[in-house]
């Protein structure tokens, strides 16, 4: 479903994949089934969105980013892709971002272009991401700072990486 208020110029949608009013999405992007992508987003022309993903209102996409299956990005989270950011000037590639299978991205935190979260990892709201995160990590904080691990499931764990609650289930 296409709202009737979003200006949606690509023809590369998943099945049952939602995106709803006020959002922009340039004609090159790429969303894959079952999606959520809510109101007030913008997606530019080289990103990549997988299956079951959901974009919350407020987010900016811009070219070079990837969103891996399952991710979660929270309400007004902020993405970069320049370092280097002039008025008029463009970098010959903008930087690269990955978000892996599963990782959150919580509400109005900022991912610094060219790194990658892990898989299943856990950004607090608020952040600032400035370093690459690995596989089932949390970090919260402005910077960001590494602050201990996540189940699949999304509780806070040991090193096991298996929660009490759900046993790793």
């Amino acid at each position: 479903m296409i709202h009737k208020l979003a200006d949606v110029q690509t023809k590369h949608i998943g099945e049952n994949t939602n995106i709803w009013q006020f959002c922009v999405v340039l004609q090159n992007a790429k969303i894959g089934n079952n999606c959520n992508i809510n109101a007030g987003v913008l997606m530019e022309n080289d990103v990549i969105i997988g299956n079951n993903v959901t974009i919350k209102s407020g987010v900016q996409v811009w070219d070079g980013i990837t969103l891996e299956d399952d991710v979660f990005i929270g309400p007004n989270v902020t993405f970069t892709n320049d370092f280097l950011p002039r008025s008029k000037q463009y970098p010959k590639e903008f930087l690269k971002t990955t978000i892996k299978k599963s990782a959150s991205v919580g509400a109005n935190s900022t991912v610094i272009g060219g790194i990658t979260i892990g898989e299943y990892a856990m950004i607090g709201a608020g952040s600032v991401v400035t370093k690459n995160i690995g596989h089932q990590e949390l970090w919260y904080g402005n910077p960001a700072k590494h602050k201990g691990y996540v189940c699949k499931c999304g509780q806070k764990c040991g090193r096991t990486l298996i929660c009490d609650e759900c046993k790793g289930q």
